[in-house]
């Protein structure tokens, strides 16, 4: 019994001898090594580290120096100078299990493709990290992290596990291309939702502070949103600038406030904007709103040829519509004011008051391209139950057929400009006069004319002008099919005879002024030439009684 004894104490001795020199083996760089091959070989994941330190004033505790760690055949998740490991009662039990994992100076790479992972801590805290979270649709990059996630049992397909409590800043941070610095996020995650209770960042300049809410589809519902001095410049489009918001499942938004804010892109600008949303929520492209409101002013505001002064937009969203309250802005010279609504039933804007007035504007070059395009979905008719004009300036500089109209006056009722997402003259009643204008060249005075639209016919009840020393006075009738047939008369008394040639009729053999009967008809087609169209009737006397009569067809003058 003794001899069983004394070999049963020299195993244990062995035993004893043996595990602590695996302990001292361990913390040189020879035992890490043959650590991190014996992890490599027998798991998928590949470990090195150059020492683990252990004390026994902190026995708890493991400190790894210099580690590397990640799945084998991928860039490693983890690559860090310290990683302190605090073991409890529970390794006897769950050995992966930690009590805290410390990541001290390194970086961390998240993504679906590393969870899940092997370990598992009550918490798991960061010290001056590097955090980057690829493939996950937020493109997020931070430097010198700080902070935790309690606890951390990371599942497949989600590395910050299924339920947790996470709070962490961060020195600077890259969130799908939009740099921001002294980042503090403090919230909780519950299986697929995500809650920000705490969102605080300085952000181009200026600072952001919120709460949000990413619900389990992937929406997000933002309680309160605060911006405040953005300086913020875009290599986008206006288009591509706010298409992240698009591709949202839903985006709610409880209260946004943006205050002097500046962002600018390739083609767009805003200055000096301020603006207040309540209760909207965008869904792919449309909105949904029970009793929101939107405000909105800014200095100044650009997009492509669109520039305004001083604009002040207020709205108020139901699930009828939008009900637009005000709409004022200074442009091209001018002011322009309108209010109204837009219906979500037949998708129609309705302005009940629409004034432009002191405007000096030049139409683009590719006008009558845009006018034949048709309009966006969500726009299938424009109406204008009240208009009005005043001291305006209108010019085309077309050099086919330029003209300018100087100090345009008017006003009109119900007037509907667009139809079937396609604009026109399709309903109402117009009066335009003006104080001078050119046309193509040829200077008149007063010009004024009178219409009154309905679905099958623009009838131009008044169309007159002084020029030279006479009167040109007209009527004329157009149809809203799709040939366009238009029918004019045209009464010419003391005009010089030569004004119809810049006009596109055939020079006359008649010269100085005299009277003119004109009968017309054509077909204005975007998609083919005018004159071919045309057919019509000309009776002209001069002042020495000589009278002449052309009669064109299908363009060509016959006699």
């Amino acid at each position: 019994m003794k001899l069983i004894g004394k070999m049963l104490l020299y195993i244990a001795i062995a035993l004893l001898l043996a595990i602590v020199a695996c302990y001292f083996l361990v913390q040189t760089r020879w035992g890490a090594t043959q650590v991190g091959k014996w992890v490599s070989s027998n798991t998928d994941y590949h470990l090195a580290f150059d020492a683990a330190d252990h004390r026994f004033s902190s026995p708890s505790h493991l400190l790894l120096t210099n580690v590397k760690f990640g799945r084998k055949d991928q860039p490693a998740t983890l690559e860090a100078k310290r990683v302190d490991i605090g073991f409890s009662s529970r390794q006897f039990t769950d050995p992966l299990h930690a009590d805290t994992i410390l990541l001290q100076d390194g970086t961390l790479n998240l993504s679906p493709a590393t969870a899940p992972l092997p370990l598992k801590a009550d918490r798991l805290l960061l010290s001056d990290m590097a955090f980057n979270s690829p493939a996950t649709g937020w493109d997020l990059s931070a430097q010198r992290v700080t902070g935790g996630i309690t606890p951390w049992e990371p599942i497949a397909g989600n590395v910050m596990g299924s339920k947790a409590q996470i709070q962490f800043s961060a020195g600077s941070m890259t969130l799908n291309g939009v740099p921001v610095s002294n980042v503090l996020i403090q919230g909780s995650i519950d299986n697929s939702d995500v809650t920000l209770s705490t969102i605080g960042a300085d952000m181009a300049r200026g600072s952001l502070t919120g709460t949000a809410r990413r619900t389990a589809d992937g929406g997000w519902i933002v309680d309160s949103l605060r911006l405040n001095d953005i300086r913020l410049q875009s290599d986008k489009s206006l288009t591509e600038f706010f298409a992240p918001l698009t591709t949202l499942p839903s985006l709610q938004i409880g209260r946004l406030e943006v205050t002097d804010a500046r962002l600018q892109g390739p083609d767009w600008a805003v200055t000096d904007l301020d603006l207040s949303a309540r209760s909207l929520t965008l869904t792919k492209g449309d909105w949904q709103s029970e009793d929101g409101r939107l405000s909105m002013n800014a200095s100044e505001f650009i997009f492509g040829s669109l520039h305004l002064f001083d604009p002040i937009f207020n709205a108020e969203f139901s699930p009828q519509g939008m009900a637009l309250r005000q709409f004022t802005s200074r442009w091209e010279g001018g002011m322009v004011r309108t209010s109204g609504n837009w219906l979500r039933d037949g998708k129609a804007l309705v302005l009940d008051d629409t004034a432009l007035a002191g405007l000096e504007y030049t139409l683009p070059t590719n006008w009558k391209q845009l006018w034949m395009e048709q309009l966006p979905g969500w726009l299938n008719s424009v109406t204008l139950k009240r208009f009005s004009a005043s001291r305006n300036l209108v010019i085309d500089i077309d050099p086919a057929f330029p003209w300018q109209i100087t100090a345009l006056d008017g006003y009109g009722a119900n007037l509907q400009l667009a139809r079937d997402r396609q604009w026109g003259v399709w309903g109402g009643s117009a009066k335009l006069n003006a104080a001078a204008a050119t046309f193509n060249r040829v200077d008149v005075r007063r010009p004024s004319l009178a219409l009154a639209a309905d679905r099958s016919t623009v009838n131009i009840s008044e169309l007159s002008a002084f020029t030279g020393q006479g009167l040109l006075e007209g009527t004329a009738t157009v149809s809203q099919g799709p040939e366009r047939q238009v029918n004019v008369n045209l009464n010419g008394r003391g005009i010089p005879l030569g004004i119809l040639q810049q006009w596109g009729w055939p020079a006359l053999p008649l010269s100085g002024g005299g009277n003119i009967q004109l009968t017309a008809t054509g077909r204005v087609n975007a998609e083919a030439p005018l004159k071919p169209t045309v057919n019509g009737e000309l009776k002209a006397i001069d002042v020495m009684k000589q009278q002449l009569t052309q009669t064109m067809r299908n363009g060509e003058i016959v006699q």
